[in-house]
């Protein structure tokens, strides 16, 4: 058993330390959550992992005396019983020992990986380029999964011709969803991840089937209506933005809402069941929630 969320969010050729501690799974596993509503979170990856027979352990990747301090305390009020060690290691190219560690990812029809793992893909999948980067989304996360394998059951039941991303990260699912023939728009309100998203576009080769908007568009989506709405992003923003999301979705469109944790899921489903908007389905991956929703 393992689960990983990976972030490269800083100058990984400066030295790195891991924070790492062993004990139940009960333990490790509430450490390991508890960075997964952080935003920014201290830490650089977080891992955790099965040792021995009912014996876990949690590795936490971190940059800096701050970010330490505060991962310590992060874990130390989660899981009080973690005895907690530090390891300084050696300098190195983190992306790239990140990208060697971090194997395809098969959700459905779609295989999301970088170059060095997509040459070893065979099959019929549906291939999707992206490189683990400042912008989130490489497909490990359970977030970005549980969009995908909204997107694959979705086209199992109709077309989809066209599709905005609110909050696009990596591009990964406006790109997922060109890939299978829709028009696609991502918005990322971060101008670098914006960047990469268009870099990830034109190495899918598909820069006339997928605009991507740099800033606050949310408003821009709400200014048509189109068959699908992704929304991978947070609980707050979630609802905030819900008056714009339901209304970016055409009639009989869906709506997929990710980034927010599975106890998080009544405050959002309120914001969007009381605009009228029906539950068709729930994803749950790790501790993270996908909700599929249909528009009347």
């Amino acid at each position: 058993m393992t689960a990983v969320d990976f972030r490269a969010r800083r100058d990984y050729g400066s030295r790195m330390r891991i924070l790492a501690a062993s004990g139940t799974l009960a333990a490790v596993k509430a450490a390991a959550q508890a960075f997964d509503g952080l935003d920014p979170s201290p830490a650089d990856a977080v891992s955790w992992f099965e040792t021995a027979p009912g014996r876990f352990r949690i590795e936490v990747y971190v940059h800096c005396d701050q970010d330490e301090d505060s991962a310590r305390a992060v874990i130390g009020h989660a899981a009080p019983d973690l005895h907690v060690v530090c390891e300084t290691v050696r300098d190195a190219d983190w992306v790239a020992m990140a990208l060697d560690g971090l194997p395809a990812v098969e959700a459905g029809r779609f295989v999301v990986a970088g170059a060095h793992a997509l040459s070893r893909v065979s099959g019929g999948r549906t291939r999707i380029w992206i490189e683990a980067s400042e912008a989130f989304g490489t497909g490990h996360h359970g977030t970005t999964r549980g969009c995908l394998l909204a997107l694959d059951a979705l086209l199992r039941q109709r077309r989809v011709c066209t599709v905005v991303d609110v909050g696009a990260g990596s591009g990964v699912l406006a790109i997922a969803a060109a890939k299978m023939g829709a028009r696609a728009t991502a918005i990322e309100i971060d101008h670098r991840a914006a960047a990469i998203a268009a870099i990830n576009v034109r190495q899918n080769a598909l820069a006339r089937r997928v605009r991507v908007i740099a800033g606050d568009g949310a408003r821009h989506a709400s200014a048509r209506r189109y068959d699908l709405v992704f929304a991978n992003i947070l609980m707050r923003p979630l609802i905030r933005l819900a008056p714009l999301i339901t209304r970016a979705v055409a009639p009989g469109g869906s709506v997929v809402l990710s980034g927010l944790l599975t106890k998080q899921e009544p405050l959002v489903r309120a914001a969007y069941e009381n605009r009228g908007m029906v539950l068709a389905r729930r994803i749950r991956r790790e501790s993270w929630s996908t909700l599929v929703y249909g528009a009347p």
